[in-house]
């Protein structure tokens, strides 16, 4: 199935028709804007979509404007109540999400990115994984929220492979 085939289409015209004001996504398995812009913005690359398209630009300038001053991202489950993104402390995994979906965006080189990546590296345990004591798994809004054990570890290290991908790709 190819970037053209209508179904394709269908769920990219769904993503533009759903973007937020402030350019993120409404996230459902994660904690909450930081997961929906990560997965919207790999949906739409994954689709063939150009990282100059309007969309795409602005889920990535909203990543990078929510970035905390130690160089992660985190967001509190707080969002679901709020109807709105809500500041928490930076998570493994929400950092792992926001690079991730940076990188899809076609930013692998900004500063943010490098912070996050700096921010993963400096929090890694000796023994190889992370700590992430915050729910960031989502089980029903407003109810429940989940500590997918896994999350911590996965995704940050999705990230960190994404990157030097991506970066390898750009430079040569």
């Amino acid at each position: 199935m190819g970037a053209n085939h209508r179904t394709v289409r269908r769920g990219v015209e769904w993503l533009i028709k759903n973007q937020q004001a402030d350019g993120s996504w409404y996230g459902r398995w994660g904690v909450a804007y930081i997961y929906g812009t990560c997965f919207a913005l790999r949906g739409l690359a994954a689709s063939g979509e150009s990282d100059r398209e309007a969309h795409v630009l602005r889920g990535g300038e909203w990543l990078r404007s929510i970035q905390s001053a130690d160089g992660g991202w985190g967001e509190s489950c707080a969002s679901y109540d709020n109807g709105v993104y809500t500041p928490g402390p930076s998570t493994p995994s929400q950092s792992a999400w926001a690079i991730l979906g940076l990188i899809a965006g076609g930013d692998a080189h900004s500063s943010s990115v490098e912070h996050g990546i700096e921010y993963l590296l400096r929090t890694q345990l000796p023994e190889g994984s992370w700590r992430e004591d915050l729910a960031t798994g989502t089980g029903f809004p407003k109810v429940f929220y989940l500590n997918y054990h896994l999350y911590k570890d996965y995704f940050p290290l999705l990230a960190l492979s994404s990157f030097v991908k991506a970066r390898a790709n750009s430079n040569g």
